[in-house]
């Protein structure tokens, strides 16, 4: 780990340029809150200082238009020397079967319906380079070290917070904390009717409130 950059919230503030706060947000999907917190690089509810976390800055990374491993670099997250090294080995699984991933100190546990591979991390480098890899399978973060397979999911019990990785509800599954199930709340119906390949219909009770019916298809 290296040092940020002097006055890296003023780096950030000059990335977005004529970007208003909110145009931000919705680009890079980070409450416009959050991001002038950032630029200002204290919490100002708490006024402690803030550094934002490699999954902030690749989303700041796409909606700025800024390199990814420069952003990481000038926030402190790497050295120069850590992206110079032609020969940083990468982590490399085959993510076809795996239901879900947690994600330990130097270890990354992939889980199927019949094994659990240990893979290691050698560096911060190959860290990022996995988390590319999996946003690419559609793995989305449930839990502080777990991320489900959104294309694996077959059930979803909403009052426990859990999803199941079997259409009855009686195997593998995880835990989605609490602002997760409110990030996909709206995702995860339609993609469970995707992965079941049955018809995803909405009606609406008599307080507005959305109910999901999920039918299957003759």
């Amino acid at each position: 780990m290296g040092e940020s950059i002097p006055n890296f919230g003023q780096f950030l503030e000059g990335l977005r340029g004529s970007m208003s706060l909110r145009e931000a947000a919705k680009k890079c999907g980070l409450s416009h809150a959050y991001i002038r917190d950032l630029e200002l690089e204290k919490n100002r509810s708490t006024n402690e200082k803030i550094t934002p976390s490699p999954g902030t800055l690749k989303k700041l990374s796409g909606a700025y238009g800024y390199p990814y491993t420069e952003l990481m670099i000038k926030a402190g997250h790497l050295m120069e020397q850590d992206v110079s090294v032609s020969s940083l080995s990468t982590i490399q699984v085959d993510l076809t079967d795996v239901l879900y991933i947690e994600i330990g100190m130097k270890e990354i546990y992939c889980l199927n319906q019949h094994s659990r591979i240990k893979k290691n991390m050698d560096s911060l480098k190959d860290f990022i380079q996995f988390l590319e890899l999996i946003d690419k399978h559609d793995f989305k973060k449930v839990d502080t070290d777990v991320y489900a397979s959104f294309q694996q999911i077959r059930k979803y019990d909403e009052h426990l917070g859990k999803l199941y990785f079997d259409s009855k509800g009686t195997g593998l599954s995880v835990t989605m904390s609490e602002p997760y199930q409110r990030k996909y709340h709206e995702l995860i119906f339609p993609q469970i009717a995707k992965n079941n390949r049955t018809n995803l219909e909405f009606t609406f009770g008599n307080k507005n409130s959305l109910q999901t019916l999920l039918s299957s298809v003759d």
